[in-house]
């Protein structure tokens, strides 16, 4: 998918609106991705220069922190701004839904890139913590303030503090 295929699903996923602030963190996120491909990588320097700025920008005016290597997937949706850091090697999967205060990461400095990988589906939400390097299945629900710190299998949900994990099916 193109750059301007992949904004313009972000564009459809966040109600049409490119004044929300998820919809800018996300399209930044793209184009730092997009501009990875340029080569040579003195013709890269200019538009690496503008990632940065725009990388700060949603950082530190809408605190969505999400780095050009994190894989987010297609119509993927930052309800809310504030307070969302998002790990560098996360994996997020398709049609995901993260709320104010997510924070998804490493769990221990030993292992810094041990970090969540989240399958489609699933809706995080406000202040959850998922760390470590837990697998997230399809269609999951996280909770509000949730911890979560082992994986959760497909069809299931997590809530509370360590996160205690349910089957949604039941």
């Amino acid at each position: 998918m193109s750059l301007i295929q992949q904004i313009k699903s972000d564009w459809v996923s966040h109600d049409k609106d490119w004044t929300r602030p998820g919809f800018r963190a996300l399209t930044y996120h793209r184009f730092g991705n997009w501009r990875m491909g340029i080569k040579p990588k003195l013709l890269r320097i200019p538009f690496s220069i503008l990632y940065r700025f725009l990388y700060r920008r949603a950082r530190n005016k809408y605190g969505i922190e999400i780095p050009y290597t994190a894989k987010i997937g297609h119509s993927v949706v930052f309800e809310h701004q504030h307070g969302i850091v998002i790990h560098g090697d996360a994996i997020i999967g398709d049609n995901c839904i993260i709320r104010q205060g997510v924070t998804i990461g490493n769990r221990y400095l030993e292992t810094p890139n041990d970090v969540p990988t989240l399958g489609d589906n699933v809706n995080i939400g406000c202040g959850a913590v998922l760390l470590g390097g837990i697998k997230v299945g399809n269609n999951v629900n996280i909770g509000a303030n949730a911890v979560v710190l082992s994986s959760i299998p497909d069809n299931h949900m997590a809530y509370g503090i360590p996160a205690k994990i349910k089957d949604m099916r039941r």
